[in-house]
């Protein structure tokens, strides 16, 4: 799903004029750090620079000029980065003016190139670096001398505190900041005149690591909350971390406590590390300033404030929702619905039908009507349709018919979240092969998004849900050293303060256990499952029934899940439902109770076919064959198997793949038993090569334990085949496994 605060990302400045500039107590254009970015541009302008140098030099200077002030250590770290002789170069131009006298200062701005007159340089008037020149020059050129003076000291001590030593702080050169009334553009008198006030010139500077966190500007301030509030939305290890974020939010709302995309952005920040205090605090606050700024904006209707109410309504609900408190956020969207019927948004109507749809889910009420009305306004919402059994080819219809407008309107957005969720329901549908074409086709696709401040949008919801698939994907067919790769990359990319790391978090536990329980590790599995319970309750209850299971503490097992049976049916998650009843019927399997679990697969099956979901069919299928392999018909046990074998060899898991041969082996050793001499021969002949194939299969996932019922019955076959040798073989290497697993073999029988 969309996140629901996303208008709000794209334009984080929606004050229609709320926030005046005499409000952040802005400073002038020229300042001893905006004569060194003009330094930057000289050289840029005058002097010959290779052209991949030059490029990365103009990726800089927007940034540079619309950016907070940097110390001079840092502003010439920035660009040594890109260029380290123009670099030396700046450094040289600033020790000629700091370390000479005032007259130095004023050639420099005499040498500047004209804008009206480079006509071939970067520096023409309708250039970005034109313009800025233009507007250094008028106002260098409006200064009184006693502000020239005041400059001129103030970049003496800019440039003098980055080289003095921290003892010499004391004795550094004084500076001064000019008032703002002293080199505002738009006053028209000097109200200092040409008197030099010694009051003012002996005021000693702040250290020059706090200059970026004085008052900032109005553009200052918008590039600030604009590059954060995109950066938490593509990329956040690119953003500041909490803490830096969080200090300098305080910074700006300390000058301008009204600034509400200040607050909103705070907001975004606490949700980072689950702070719901200050979130909600936050968004409250929010709240508050667009009222208080209404009057400025539009009421209704696409622009102004009240569409940032009805978001920021529906972003407090889904807070409230994140955090379980049902009731508030059931307040919150009846309110964010009735501003957006008012101002008939549709999209933030779809937004709030989703967020009803999630929270009646969350409160495990009947929320199969509003699933219908959410598929019928967009098909993006369509996977809890695909959960009520849906044909593929119906959703695939529906997602085809809207995927076209979204390409049509290069929505680049809704066709990653169309994407993620296709390859959802491939997976849920057991077609492993063509969710990892999805998962694939998503993480090729060059994003249709301008790409702002150097950062693709690769950090989204959509892009952790096809990496999670994709590593599930390959630890099903016993690729963990690609998984390794997509888990690592998934944690640099998604931090686990991040509000999609539980994603990732959830998809490593679940394959570091089924890895252990394959490997005949409960040891190790079991530790697994509180971590994965802390995730996903449900989850976590199905996956300590299977340890207990495996550790043979029936009992236990089998009252979780009942447990879990009755809160699946209550919540309607099909698929859980079905696997605990295959559960169930292994621990009738146990006790030989195989005619009492035919009625746990039978229902099991009925359910898989309803929704479609063929995985988990053809799993059933394997439960009902060794059910009548153990009943003694296993000539049916065959015959249903076949049903099974195809799908399950194209899309299922490497284990699934050998459980199924292996069972088929068993099959045809059984069936042999009753043939003539001569078509028991060959049918044992065949169960060998079967069970050679699934052999194979479980050395893929090291699974030690069903190798060893593979050699056993390896081993039995070749001696009534008469071929010593091989018997042998097997045998020898059944000793072996079992003498390195020392644990007694559960009967061959016994298990599927």
């Amino acid at each position: 799903m969309a996140s629901v605060h996303e208008s709000l990302y794209f334009n984080p400045m929606m004050t229609n004029g709320v926030v005046h500039a005499n409000v952040f107590g802005i400073k002038d254009w020229v300042t001893p750090y905006k004569i060194s970015v003009l330094a930057l541009l000289y050289e840029m302008t005058t002097s010959k620079i290779a052209l991949p140098e030059r490029r990365r030099l103009n990726k800089l200077i927007l940034p540079l000029q619309q950016g907070p002030d940097l110390t001079l250590g840092q502003f010439l770290k920035t660009v040594e980065d890109c260029c380290p002789q123009t670099a030396y170069a700046v450094k040289l131009r600033l020790h000629e003016m700091a370390d000479g006298e005032l007259k130095d200062m004023e050639y420099f701005f005499s040498t500047l190139p004209t804008p009206f007159t480079a006509f071939d340089t970067e520096a023409y008037k309708t250039s970005v670096v034109g313009l800025f020149m233009r507007h250094m020059l008028l106002a260098y050129n409006k200064l009184s001398f006693s502000q020239v003076y005041k400059l001129y000291k103030s970049l003496q001590q800019y440039y003098h505190s980055h080289y003095a030593k921290p003892t010499d702080r004391q004795v550094d050169l004084p500076a001064l900041v000019a008032d703002d009334s002293d080199m505002d553009l738009t006053s028209t008198e000097d109200t200092v005149g040409d008197r030099i006030d010694k009051e003012e010139l002996d005021t000693p500077l702040h250290e020059s690591e706090l200059r970026c966190r004085g008052p900032l500007s109005q553009k200052q301030a918008e590039y600030f909350l604009a590059r954060q509030a995109y950066l938490l939305k593509n990329d956040e290890n690119k953003a500041l971390k909490p803490a830096a974020l969080q200090d300098e939010l305080n910074n700006m709302l300390k000058f301008n406590p009204d600034f509400a995309e200040a607050h909103y952005l705070n907001y975004l920040n606490s949700m980072r590390v689950q702070d719901i205090f200050i979130s909600t605090h936050s968004l409250l606050h929010y709240f508050d300033r667009l009222i208080l700024s209404g009057s400025e904006g539009k009421s209704n209707g696409d622009e102004g404030y009240g569409r940032s109410l009805r978001y920021a309504a529906l972003n407090l609900a889904s807070l409230h929702c994140r955090f379980g408190h049902y009731h508030q956020a059931d307040l919150a969207l009846q309110e964010a619905i009735r501003i957006a019927q008012e101002s008939n948004d549709h999209v933030c109507l779809q937004h709030c039908l989703s967020w009803l749809y999630t929270l009646e889910q969350m409160k495990g009420s009947d929320s199969s009507v509003l699933t219908e009305d959410s598929v019928k306004m967009a098909a993006h919402f369509c996977l809890p349709g695909a959960i009520q059994g849906k044909t593929a080819h119906e959703l695939m219809d529906a997602l085809k018919d809207t995927d076209i407008l979204h390409w049509k309107h290069s929505l680049s957005e809704l066709i990653e979240i169309s994407l993620a969720q296709t390859t959802s329901i491939w997976r849920m549908y057991g077609k492993s092969t063509m969710a990892l074409q999805q998962a694939q086709l998503l993480l090729n696709m060059s994003s249709l998004e301008p790409v702002n401040f150097g950062v693709q949008q690769n950090n989204t919801e959509a892009f952790a849900v096809a990496l999670c698939h994709l590593a599930e994907l390959h630890a099903e067919q016993g690729l963990y050293g690609a998984v390794s790769e997509i888990l690592l990359h998934l944690k640099e990319q998604f931090p686990p303060h991040t509000q999609h790391a539980k994603l990732w978090m959830l998809c490593d536990l679940k394959i570091q256990f089924e890895r252990h329980m394959n490997e005949g590790k409960y040891h190790l599995a079991e530790p697994q499952v509180a971590a994965i319970a802390a995730l996903n309750k449900t989850e976590g209850l199905y996956r300590k029934a299977q340890v207990l299971k495996a550790l043979n503490r029936t009992t236990e097992a089998y009252g979780i899940l009942q447990r879990l049976q009755v809160h699946c049916e209550k919540s309607k998650c099909t698929e859980m439902i079905i696997r605990v009843m295959l559960s169930t019927a292994e621990l009738h399997w146990e006790s030989s109770g195989f005619s009492t679990a035919l009625p746990f697969l039978l229902q099991a099956l009925a359910l898989a076919r309803q929704h479609h979901l063929q995985a988990l069919a053809s799993e059933t299928i394997l439960h009902l064959a060794f059910t009548q392999l153990m009943l003694g018909v296993p000539q049916q046990a065959l015959s249903v198997l076949h049903e099974a074998m195809e799908p399950i060899l194209a899309h299922g898991a490497v284990m699934d793949r050998g459980r199924a041969l292996l069972l088929t082996a068993r099959c045809q050793m059984a069936v042999a038993g009753f043939r003539p001499n001569g078509q028991g021969h060959a049918a044992l002949g065949l169960a060998v090569q079967t069970l050679d194939e699934a052999a194979a299969y479980f050395s893929m996932l090291n699974c030690k334990e069903r190798l060893r019922d593979v050699h056993y019955l390896q081993a039995q076959l070749h001696r009534s085949l008469g071929q010593t040798s091989q018997c042998n073989k097997c045998a020898m290497l059944f000793r072996l496994l079992d003498q390195e697993l020392q644990s007694p073999a559960a009967p061959v029988s016994m298990r599927l």
